[in-house]
């Protein structure tokens, strides 16, 4: 028995996404990122101190010619984040959440945000939000996703939810 497939809807018909990378620190993993931001018609929000240059080579290879396509913008501090993106939630992913990223509805405007690859997002952040705390959940030998790919898990859900489909 073959899937029901509805119709294609432009990306532009669809609610904005953001993804928030709080002190990204590999640039593959921001291309990537980038990529799937541009896949999906998300923006992507970049939280300084990073820990690469922007024009840094590998970033580009990584988003490949994806790059000049994004929706990107660079913030000096946190505190910018939500007065920035007031539109939605702020949902914040941690593998100290107990809440799944599949159990929350989200809503046009919402934004992902993610921690560095090292040390995930400040505790003091997660203590300032802790009814919109996040987790993807793995096996007990994992300690964590990659970041790439815990964005594209978590941004492909909400896209799910809001019954986007790529041509």
């Amino acid at each position: 028995m073959g899937h029901r497939q509805g119709p294609q809807i432009p990306l532009s018909q669809f609610p904005p996404l953001n993804i928030v990378l709080h002190q990204p620190e590999i640039p593959q993993n921001t291309g990537n990122i980038g990529r799937t931001c541009v896949a999906l018609g998300a923006k992507l929000w970049l939280v300084r101190p990073l820990g690469f240059y922007l024009d840094q080579k590998s970033l580009r290879r990584a988003g490949l010619d994806y790059w000049a396509h994004l929706q990107l913008e660079v913030l000096d501090q946190w505190d910018d984040v939500p007065r920035r993106i007031s539109a939605g939630r702020l949902w914040l992913f941690t593998k100290r959440a107990t809440l799944l990223y599949t159990d929350v509805a989200y809503e046009p405007g919402d934004a992902l945000v993610f921690g560095s690859e090292t040390t995930g997002l400040p505790r003091s952040l997660l203590d300032q939000y802790p009814h919109q705390l996040l987790r993807i959940p793995t096996g007990p030998q994992v300690r964590s996703l990659n970041l790439s790919n815990a964005v594209a898990v978590a941004a492909y859900e909400a896209a799910r939810q809001w019954g986007r489909r790529a041509k």
